[in-house]
């Protein structure tokens, strides 16, 4: 490898997007005018490199590289208008010049390297590039204030490695902590803007003091990944060069680290072997966003305002005339808030931020100069409008746009074409609305969301409902990106309305990639997923789950599918839970219907399973209610599933529940809690009276019970529904009776399950406990003071009533 020759070309260090790094290196290729040039960036997608300069592209847009085996992995190269590595195929572009990317592909980045991904960051940018794109990162964050103290984390400084010098606390101190410490700033985002992005350089000189800081940087920590690259991106440039090229006609573009590498002369060809081979990948162009290039969301080599960027950028690197826009834009913010704001304030916050820059070193103003000034002039030392608008104002919203010369999938048409008609959110910016399910083109709407949820693709997230017959906003406190399907189907089947956050990011446009191989549709790739879903099924109510999510994507191949493996599994399935949560999904079915409704199932079909499954989920109640508290948790829940199917579903014969729930009412072998919750529940639908209710709590607390059984039964008798059951004057004759018959000896063992029992009764339900207890001990106008006693929590007064009044109240203190 002629690694002289390699040094002799026109090598230009450049830092990913900064506007510095663009106006100085479109300034040097104006004055080497190069006839070829070389960028980094995966050697595969130079194809893509007229599109990403076509004149209806436009930035921020990025390279996606995706394995096209199955697997799911991507890769991207985000481009601001202000990315050298844009602005250097633009340039060739032009002027006519034959420009190509020169770095590992993309199958060598998503390929394993010694356990790890290769991946293309770089030691030039604090925390290197960020390689794969996160799903969870769709969640924006607050960027909050700029940091301040220079340490890890804080204003960029990132990880610069093992060979730093400790910190002032005995840690590592990277090397980017090192430089800005070293020249007294407070972050290394302070120190580069003064240092190279503020001042105005000749390109020649910045190209030295850009070699000179990548020289240091690049002596710090292991570079091996980064060794071998240099070794493949120098093999590259030379075969490029062939015998026809000069090293003076060519120039090469990158990171700053490679660039000091060449030279220097430092390659090791043999490093090159230790890459990787490729695996089978593709590459593309999606558009990208301004959040999605801002650190503060952890983007390495992004900075923290890009909009800010953007900016200077756009005024030929003028960061003053930046900070001026970025300061009228505050004060219109605070003027239409109702805030005295005037010319006057914007022209002192200006001249703040350019004598903080002058006091500081640093030739122009930055980011730390505006948020600063600001809030010492306009805002009068209050940094909250500052920190809640001006702040993720100069990061900025924009979303990229990629021209037509990029064919996207067959998905992404899909989802565009729908965002667009539909008019959904189509910023990386969260926005809610609501989707009424009366109107029809609003459930297509839905139809489309759930078919992206079950496809996993982020965009949105459900936030609540309205329920059907419930009279009022049933909405249900979910995080922002919490999945809908942590929400019961049969839920989402049943309502009027439904709400919903939406954010468009890089990472939905990856995942539509990504996606094409299980579809040419979404409705073909949510059918897909759902069919994936079934096949790992092993229970009724789980193969009821695949039918409700199939109905709500309308996908009736399967819809089908699923009644088929409900049939199935219901054949054989002995669990409790898992029938009575398919026939939970059944008659919701058959109730609601949907209005997503599929002609294929047919109503005679959905009552048939409903009927089918209701009855063997009533033959297994008894086994089902055997065991401990904890085993028959799951039970206790499908019983109040059955009551809720048997009071609502005419089609299922309610009498088959009732005597099951009275068998377990009886039944000593089954456990106390369910007896207990199964007597509630046939109380509150009128099956039993008060008298007999009476009886059989009397008998179930009786002093021939034992006291924890007792006990057990009472907790479960107050799940169902505390405050009906502690008005019923027989009910709680029942209760003082049990209580006060328990042995002194057996009432420290009975005590925890009580506790239990009556915690949750609130102070409602303790009033009518008490007014009744007080009744049926016949204390008679003693019980209306009693009352008000306790609503004030006065005890002291309540003692100095008579003596029975007082020991009714202690009977009950330890329980309430």
């Amino acid at each position: 490898m002629d690694l002289d020759r390699l040094a002799a070309v026109h090598l230009f260090p450049v830092r990913h997007h900064s506007p510095r790094s663009s106006a100085t290196l479109r300034a040097y290729l104006d004055e080497v005018r190069p006839k070829a040039i070389f960028v980094e960036g995966p050697s595969d997608a130079t194809s893509l490199l007229e599109a990403l300069v076509d004149p209806k592209t436009v930035p921020p847009v990025a390279i996606l590289g995706y394995r096209t085996d199955g697997e799911p992995a991507s890769s991207l190269w985000p481009f601001a208008a202000y990315s050298p590595e844009y602005v250097a195929v633009k340039w060739a572009f032009e002027h006519g010049v034959r420009v190509e990317l020169i770095d590992i592909p993309v199958g060598t980045t998503l390929a394993p390297f010694d356990g790890a991904l290769v991946g293309h960051d770089d030691a030039d940018d604090p925390g290197g590039h960020e390689r794969e794109i996160d799903e969870d990162r769709g969640e924006q964050g607050e960027p909050g204030e700029p940091a301040g103290d220079g340490g890890e984390g804080d204003g960029g400084a990132g990880d610069g490695g093992d060979g730093g010098p400790a910190s002032a606390e005995g840690e590592q101190e990277s090397i980017y902590a090192a430089c800005a410490r070293a020249r007294g700033f407070r972050s290394f985002e302070e120190f580069w803007e003064a240092s190279f992005e503020a001042p105005r350089y000749d390109p020649e000189p910045f190209r030295e003091a850009l070699l000179a800081y990548a020289d240091l940087v690049r002596s710090d920590g292991d570079r091996l990944i980064h060794r071998a690259r240099d070794a493949y991106m120098a093999r590259s440039i030379l075969e490029r060069m062939g015998p026809d090229l000069a090293p003076n006609e060519v120039a090469a573009v990158l990171g700053a680290a490679h660039a000091a590498a060449f030279a220097a002369r430092d390659v090791d060809p043999a490093l090159e072997a230790r890459l990787p081979a490729p695996i089978p990948c593709a590459v593309t162009l999606i558009p990208f966003s301004f959040p999605r290039l801002s650190e503060q969301l952890g983007y390495g080599a992004g900075n923290r305002a890009p909009q800010y960027y953007q900016r200077a950028h756009d005024a030929g690197g003028d960061f003053r005339r930046a900070t001026l826009e970025v300061l009228i834009d505050f004060t219109e913010h605070l003027r239409l808030r109702g805030f005295m704001a005037s010319l006057a304030d914007t022209i002192e916050a200006f001249r703040l931020a350019v004598s903080l820059a002058e006091l500081r070193g640093k030739a122009e103003p930055g980011l730390d100069e505006v948020r600063e000034a600001t809030i010492a002039t306009m805002c009068r030392g209050d940094a909250t409008h500052v920190d809640g608008f001006l702040w993720p104002a100069v990061i900025g919203r924009n979303v990229g746009r990629v021209g037509g010369g990029i064919g996207k999938n067959s998905l992404q048409e899909e989802f565009w074409r729908e965002v667009r008609e539909r008019r959904l959110p189509a910023t990386d910016a969260p926005e809610s609305f609501r989707l009424s399910l009366t109107n029809e083109v609003e459930v297509g709407t839905s139809v489309l969301l759930h078919r992206l949820r079950i496809a996993k693709i982020p965009y949105a997230a459900y936030a609540g409902t309205r329920a059907a017959g419930r009279g009022g906003a049933g909405a249900r406190g979910q995080r922002r990106g919490q999945a809908a399907n942590e929400v019961p189907p049969d839920e989402l089947l049943r309502q009027l309305s439904e709400t919903w956050e939406a954010q468009w990011t890089p990472a939905t446009d990856v995942a539509l990639v990504e996606k094409i191989v299980l579809g040419d549709t979404l409705e073909q790739v949510a059918t897909r997923l759902l069919e994936e879903d079934l096949a790992a099924c092993h229970t009724t109510g789980e193969a009821a789950d695949v039918l409700l999510n199939a109905v709500l994507a309308s996908s009736a191949r399967a819809a089908a599918s699923a009644l088929d493996a409900c049939d199935r599994f219901a054949a054989g399935d002995s669990d409790l839970p898992s029938l009575a949560r398919a026939c939970r999904a059944f008659a919701g079915l058959a109730s609601f219907g949907s209005s997503r409704s599929l002609s294929s199932l047919g109503d005679g079909v959905i009552a048939t399973m409903l009927e089918k499954t209701y009855a063997r989920a009533v033959l297994r109640v008894h086994g089902g209610c055997t065991g401990s508290d904890e085993a028959v948790a799951p039970a206790k829940e499908a019983l109040r599933t059955l009551h809720d199917v048997a009071l609502s579903q005419p089609i299922v014969d309610r009498a088959a529940w009732f005597e099951a729930a009275r068998a377990l009412v009886d039944s000593d072998a089954v456990n106390p809690t369910a007896s207990g919750l199964a007597c509630g529940l046939l109380y509150l639908a009128q099956v039993i009276d008060d008298a007999e209710v009476a009886r059989i709590v009397g008998l179930r607390l009786g002093s021939a019970a034992p006291p924890e059984a007792a006990a057990s039964f009472l907790a479960g008798f107050l799940e169902v529904n505390a405050l009906v059951l502690v008005k019923s004057r027989p009910v709680v004759e029942a209760l003082d009776a049990f209580l006060g018959g328990i042995l002194p000896e057996r009432f420290k063992d009975t005590l925890p399950v009580l506790r239990r029992a009556f915690g949750a009764l609130g102070a409602t339900e303790r009033r009518y406990l008490l007014e009744n207890v007080l009744a049926s001990r016949k204390l008679g106008d003693k019980a209306r003071a009693a009352q008000a006693v306790l609503l004030e929590k006065d005890r002291e007064k309540l003692k100095e009533m008579s003596e029975d009044l007082s020991q009714a109240m202690d009977d009950l203190d330890d329980l309430l």
